[in-house]
């Protein structure tokens, strides 16, 4: 790895969230630290876009707090918009409940306009992190297996929620951002769920393959000026070269095991913590911490990857 890479940059950034709870800082917190949990990873860890945030000098803390019946408080200090079971526009998220019984899952598109409403146009020195798709996928692989809408219904619903993250991304450059961080989905058919499922992720891995090929045609289309600003990270790519070489990595079980041991309805690495380890170590040695969420040394290779991106364009 380069040396500018592990030595902190010159240059200081404020780094800005939006997405799901791969990005989630801690919305779901003051519930889930009552179980020892906090965030969707091996707990007390962080996630890929807090190790991010303090390579380049910044805390990254929730901009909402609450959920699952607990009253939904704003944090006038927090940047980190992404929320666990966020989708890209549709509120339906995984695990919505009415009436603030569940997870909040304020759609990536609101996470924006929130931010905008609140903090105005974005500033030169912000990185604006943005991801999201991946519970799209999941939500509609599900409903066609359950046979609520067709395999073409899905399609459609995932190329939509592809073309609407683009649009946010061309929304933050016209609204100010100069460094615009966009992350396509990794490879859910390749997580432990999807090799839970009765076509081993088949399904799951062709919606992905869909939605990062319309994310990434819809950002080609934008202006030259729109373009220039953002910065495309491929996770899809970097997570299947990792679990193609999990052990040269550093990793002991790749996807065929989770690291965290937890009993339905506490079922989510959000609540994941030491005392439910599989192994005293599985936040450096299992890949995942669920059965779709990477554990602490996974986020922090992925942060180093987006990182190294960033400093091919940021000065």
């Amino acid at each position: 790895m380069p040396d500018d890479i592990i030595n902190p940059p010159a240059t200081r950034y404020q780094i800005i969230s939006f997405g799901d709870s791969l990005s989630d800082v801690g919305t779901y917190a003051p519930m889930a630290s009552k179980f020892g949990g906090g965030r969707f990873t091996t707990n007390p860890g962080q996630v890929w876009t807090q190790v991010v945030a303090n390579y380049y000098g910044a805390t990254l803390n929730p901009a909402f707090t609450g959920g699952f019946g607990v009253p939904i408080k704003a944090n006038p200090d927090g940047y980190g918009y992404a929320q666990g079971g966020s989708r890209v526009a549709d509120p339906a998220g995984e695990g919505n409940l009415p009436n603030n019984a569940g997870a909040i899952t304020l759609p990536v598109a609101a996470q924006v306009q929130s931010f905008l409403a609140t903090h105005g146009n974005f500033k030169p020195n912000q990185i604006i992190l943005l991801n999201g798709g991946g519970n799209d996928i999941k939500i509609n692989e599900r409903a066609v297996a359950e046979n609520k809408i067709t395999p073409a219904m899905a399609a459609d619903n995932v190329r939509t929620a592809a073309s609407e993250l683009a649009g946010l991304a061309g929304s933050i450059v016209q609204a100010g951002g100069r460094r615009v961080v966009v992350v396509n989905v990794s490879d859910v058919g390749k997580t432990p769920l999807g090799l839970t499922r009765p076509d081993s992720g088949v399904a799951l891995t062709q919606l992905t393959v869909l939605f990062n090929d319309t994310l990434a045609q819809v950002l080609r289309a934008h202006q030259p000026e729109v373009t220039n600003a953002i910065i495309t990270v491929d996770a899809f790519s970097f997570f299947n070269r990792i679990l193609a070489s999990y052990q040269a990595e550093g990793f002991v079980v790749s996807n065929t095991a989770v690291a965290c041991n937890l009993s339905p309805p506490y079922n989510s690495s959000l609540f994941c913590s030491p005392q439910v380890y599989a192994v005293p170590n599985a936040d450096q040695t299992y890949m995942f911490a669920d059965e779709v969420h990477p554990t602490t040394r996974l986020h922090a290779r992925f942060a180093a990857y987006v990182q190294e991106r960033l400093a091919t364009v940021t000065h």
